[in-house]
């Protein structure tokens, strides 16, 4: 039955994309109508943060620690008026899916949270006060997510960035063309473990989608698929690492069945389906397009959710990065993750076939 599904479904994809292929220009202007509106509402003192030159460095620059450890560029969600930010909210509800609005709100909730938690800690007297002054510096706080233009949304060449802990997200825009890459999205915890929010997962998907592939494997195939060494603390191409993935290592596509492609596909869609739809198809497509057969799926650590645990996906166009075991606690309740476009970030592929399109 699932070969049955898999093969109904995924012609339904490319016909999809045949009648969606047109609507990226609808899609960049739905976005760019609410961009210009929160553009044009900044006061002086957000012109000067949040109105920034296309080609500011910050612009290809990311982050995920907390803002008490690295300031972000652009204007905070805590320094908006109430309208601003729900012209930030219709920004991201334009450019982004439900699943994928939801999960971009949810971590920034989470920051909340931890303030909550840290504080209830420091009043049962669990944790003394260095500690607790030193969690305060973080600055944890759905507050401190900041949200920065690149060039004017009436100008052809723009973009957005809206960072914070946890949280990257990067759009490009070249006329009609978009760059939707790096997306960063992370939590702690991975798992919430009490109070009302206890078992609140926010990256649930991901994880469980690459725990169900590398137990689906046999143990030949699991053999080749897990590198022999330690869980790393964070995404190998983390921020800050200088590091990128140039060796292919895991199994490749080709050699699954097809129960374990499709959910090899599933997790795939887990992340590029955070965009709105058409435009999720449109990227979706272009991996299709390169063949799955062609993707290398790694793991470091053991198969089990509790213990600390990574996964990647290369293939030919992209890297998706799973890494549970991150942060100070070094265990499996602390997710980073990215989904990368090689070639392609903040617009680097669209950007150049412009410039060389065009005379300057």
């Amino acid at each position: 039955m699932a070969n049955k599904i898999s093969a109904f479904f995924f012609p339904g994809i490319f016909l999809l994309f045949a009648l969606s292929a047109n609507s990226q220009v609808t899609y960049n202007y739905e976005i760019k109508q609410f961009a210009v509106s929160l553009y044009n509402s900044f006061d002086k003192m957000q012109n000067i943060s949040g109105r920034l030159d296309f080609n500011d460095t910050s612009r290809l620059k990311w982050n995920n620690l907390p803002v008490g450890m690295r300031p972000r560029a652009g204007t905070s969600i805590g320094n908006m008026t109430d309208d601003q930010r729900k012209l930030l909210h219709r920004i991201l509800s334009a450019s982004l899916s439900s699943q994928g609005y939801l999960k971009t709100t949810s971590i920034m909730h989470l920051d909340d949270l931890l303030n909550r938690y840290y504080d209830s800690l420091f009043y049962k007297k669990e944790i003394d006060d260095n500690t607790y002054t030193l969690v305060k510096s973080l600055l944890w706080s759905h507050k401190n997510y900041y949200f920065a233009f690149f060039g004017q949304p009436t100008d052809g060449i723009w973009g957005y960035k809206l960072e914070g802990h946890h949280l990257s997200i990067n759009f490009t825009f070249v006329n009609d063309k978009l760059s939707v890459t790096p997306f960063f999205i992370g939590t702690d915890p991975a798992e919430y473990q009490n109070s009302e929010y206890a078992g609140w997962r926010v990256l649930g998907q991901e994880e469980d989608l690459g725990i169900k592939l590398i137990q689906l494997l046999t143990p030949a195939q699991q053999k080749k698929a897990t590198m022999s060494s330690a869980v790393p603390k964070d995404i190998i191409t983390a921020a800050e690492s200088g590091k990128r993935l140039v060796d292919n290592w895991g199994i490749l596509g080709t050699e699954m069945t097809d129960k374990q492609k499709a959910i090899l596909q599933y997790i795939i869609r887990e992340f590029v389906f955070n965009l709105e739809y058409d435009k999720a198809v449109i990227e979706y497509n272009k991996i299709v397009k390169a063949r799955i057969d062609k993707i290398y799926f790694g793991w470091i650590g053991e198969y089990d959710e509790t213990k600390p645990h990574y996964y990647v996906l290369n293939g030919p166009t992209f890297i998706i990065e799973f890494d549970n075991n991150g942060g100070p606690r070094n265990g499996a309740n602390h997710i980073h993750a990215i989904w990368r476009e090689k070639g392609n970030e903040y617009g680097e592929d669209v950007l150049k076939n412009h410039y060389l399109l065009e005379k300057h």
